[in-house]
């Protein structure tokens, strides 16, 4: 069975200020239902949601080394907004180091990530 890894930023944890009209509890409920999805394509799937401060990295290279992933998905949360370029890049450089036998790949919003995981596995 083919794995994925979704990464994203923790809806929770984005200032309020920063997207205006945002409501997390339902975007969360986007991704949880989008980590169901994949079982439902054949696809194990784990999700790991970051905070934007030190732990980040930290949590990123532990589920990235948790086990072999087939494909990651960066979500459009970190790739997205150009204030967090270097944590884009930074991400990025993390699955190359430490995945490096996974394909990267992109969602468009929290609703299509096993499509953007079903282009490489």
């Amino acid at each position: 069975m083919p794995t994925a890894l979704v990464i994203g930023i923790d809806p929770h944890a984005i200032p309020a200020h920063a997207m205006p009209g945002l409501d997390a509890d339902a975007l969360r409920a986007t991704l949880d239902q989008e980590l169901s999805r994949f079982a439902e394509h054949g696809i194990e799937s784990a999700m790991t949601l970051i905070t934007l401060d030190e732990s980040a990295e930290p949590a990123i290279v532990t589920a990235l080394t948790e086990r072999p992933w087939d494909v990651v998905v960066i979500g459009g949360g970190i790739r997205k907004p150009e204030p967090l370029l270097p944590l884009f890049e930074q991400v990025v450089n993390l699955v190359r180091r430490h995945a490096p036998q996974a394909a990267v790949a992109f969602n468009t919003s929290g609703g299509d990530s096993v499509e953007a995981a079903r282009r490489w596995v």
